[in-house]
């Protein structure tokens, strides 16, 4: 529906195929999914108050805006007002980004997150160096993030190579880069301030030790 959202928005005009989705998408309202683990679990990386206002106050949000704007987005493409489609551009990727990047960030955490598969950290040795190098680059990228944002591992989706990098705010990775996303760390400081301040390499380094590495190598897999 993302997709969707976009070919209205530049094409300026009502689409019929575009219009069924939207009409499917609002009978199938985005949802706050349901932590793999409880509030206090992945302590003392991430503590129980900052989770559970992450998860059940924030990322909650998001997905409220984010049915609104769908809301008012179905409505100005019936109406055919390509003035509110496109106005309505900001509110959809801010808010559709943020449900898209944390429903990922939830499932790659794990207290006991085990190590990577042997083919991803085959390629990870390939593309890095080494797991300790990527470690490093992954943290030191999140750590420049200015302002608020996200540290990125992805994978081109035509090389197969791993990448690190970053995105603005809640920019969805894949739809801002082509980069399909493996793991992320989310540096907007409502995701970490209560316990670590205004320190966020500690942050960065600390949440390093709860990759669910059993989920990244899925993702993995399915990428390449």
């Amino acid at each position: 529906m993302f997709a969707c959202s976009k070919k209205i928005a530049s094409s300026l005009a009502s689409s019929r195929t575009c219009m069924n989705v939207v009409n499917r998408s609002m009978s199938e309202k985005a949802t706050l999914p349901k932590l793999p683990f409880g509030y206090k679990d992945l302590e003392p990386v991430i503590s129980g108050e900052i989770m559970e206002l992450h998860h059940s106050k924030h990322h909650a949000a998001y997905v409220t805006n984010y049915n609104v704007a769908l809301e008012k987005l179905q409505e100005a493409t019936a109406k055919n007002d390509a003035n509110a489609i496109v106005t309505l551009g900001p509110a959809l990727k801010f808010n559709g980004g943020g449900h898209i990047n944390h429903s990922i960030f939830w499932t790659v955490l794990s207290k006991d997150g085990g190590k990577p598969s042997d083919d991803l950290l085959a390629a990870i040795n390939r593309d890095f160096g080494s797991l300790d190098n990527l470690k490093t680059q992954l943290q030191t990228a999140s750590n420049g993030v200015q302002g608020s944002g996200w540290g990125w591992l992805g994978i081109n989706s035509q090389t197969k190579k791993l990448q690190v990098t970053t995105t603005a705010n809640q920019d969805p990775l894949q739809a801002t880069t082509g980069l399909i996303p493996l793991f992320g760390i989310d540096v907007w400081e409502h995701a970490y301030y209560l316990q670590y301040k205004n320190v966020r390499p500690s942050y960065t380094k600390a949440i390093l030790d709860i990759v669910n590495w059993s989920e990244v190598s899925r993702r993995y897999s399915a990428a390449v």
